[in-house]
């Protein structure tokens, strides 16, 4: 394993190289407050700031999807949000970008920018055009575990099958093997919601999530890299009662799990002290990472 900002290096069929994806949201709508950066001086100084502390990736929202927020906004004003900050960050750093949205026109926007990477929740099924434009474009895609039909229940099962969906979606588009990414979707499992984002499914949603951690071993026979982002969401309040600034240590304990079991990417807001908890992983000699 190694870590530090690798910069352009993205290559995960070489190693196994964890990577630090730091969150940057510029909607102010989003759930996590601390992240929220909205002007463009803010957003460059927290990038650097991000950068400092030990990421290696900045992944940028400019609408929140959380399934339990009602904050769908227009397709405009969420790409003129993505590329104020895209070239806010640009001016003062090189770190590849990632923009989380799972509609067409807003991603292909962004890539004009520059960005390197499409974040989908959706994994290429709620918008037809996704797959053509990163096709199109020869970006990374991270696919989102993601079903229009409500399922069952919300096992590894479940979601192996829903992320294969999406990886021959991808690769029947024309997109290639090494710019696939796979993440479970935590948080998008739900009974309810109030956007069309996530999944619906007939058991609580911070079941479904303890359940998928628990087995992420199994999404790596899928054979890409894994990306996964915990940090400070709902299932751990409701778990613990615990409100979002309160929750960094259950998801520095998770996210530790989650490396140990074969995930490549960690999404987080708190990237200061995943880099810690990387640092100290590797230090053992018998943890394979």
């Amino acid at each position: 394993m190694y870590i530090g900002n690798q910069n352009t290096d993205l290559n995960f069929q070489k190693n196994r190289a964890i990577k630090i994806m730091g969150i940057i949201n510029c909607s102010k709508e989003s759930f996590y407050i601390p992240s929220i950066k909205i002007s463009k001086d803010d957003i460059s100084s927290y990038t650097k700031k991000l950068e400092d502390e030990g990421a290696n990736i900045i992944d940028l929202g400019g609408m929140s999807t959380a399934p339990y927020l009602d904050t769908i906004i227009s397709p405009e004003e969420e790409s003129r949000r993505l590329v104020k900050a895209v070239k806010a960050i640009k001016r003062v750093s090189d770190l590849p970008l990632s923009i989380d949205t799972p509609r067409a026109i807003v991603a292909e926007n962004a890539i004009s920018h520059g960005v390197d990477i499409i974040n989908d929740v959706c994994g290429l099924k709620y918008d037809d055009r996704m797959a053509e434009i990163v096709a199109k474009y020869g970006v990374k895609i991270i696919l989102g575990a993601y079903s229009k039909r409500q399922i069952s229940k919300g096992d590894i099962n479940s979601t192996y099958r829903i992320l294969y969906g999406s990886i021959k979606k991808a690769i029947d588009s024309g997109i290639k093997n090494h710019n696939i990414i796979l993440d479970p979707s935590i948080g998008f499992f739900r009974q309810e919601g109030k956007n069309p984002f996530f999944t619906k499914i007939n058991i609580p949603w911070y079941l479904r999530d303890l359940h998928i951690i628990s087995e992420i071993k199994q999404l790596t026979n899928l054979g890409f890299p894994l990306c996964l982002s915990i940090s400070n969401k709902s299932f751990i309040g409701e778990i613990l009662h615990l409100k979002p600034e309160e929750r960094l240590l259950p998801s520095l304990i998770l996210e530790a799990l989650a490396i140990i079991n074969g995930i490549n990417i960690i999404r987080t807001h708190n990237v200061q002290h995943t880099a810690q908890m990387l640092k100290i992983l590797n230090r053992f000699d018998n943890i394979q990472i």
